[in-house]
């Protein structure tokens, strides 16, 4: 079994939970689960806002929105590179 602060540090970043708010039917919502996936976010969770009028109000006309285990946001458009730097702050 593997241990020491690198081994911690992953542990501690699989463990994060990221959630996408997004929309049915939603474009822009694919292309963001498509760089999602691309970086290989880990903890991925998807909700659909359509039918909650509370996360509607909050994130109507603003989704996708990524959102961390922190309550930190990032709204699209977002890369690679900029999810990148977003994730990074993480460690």
């Amino acid at each position: 079994m593997l241990s020491g602060p690198a081994t911690l540090a992953a542990t501690q970043h699989i463990d994060l939970m990221f959630i996408l708010y997004q929309r049915d039917d939603c474009h822009l919502c694919d292309l963001a689960l498509s760089v999602l996936a691309q970086a290989r976010v880990p903890g991925l969770d998807s909700v659909f806002i359509d039918d909650d009028a509370a996360l509607e109000a909050r994130y109507g006309s603003r989704v996708p929105v990524l959102c961390d285990g922190q309550g930190r946001e990032l709204d699209w458009p977002f890369d690679a590179s900029t999810l990148s730097a977003w994730m990074s702050g993480h460690r």
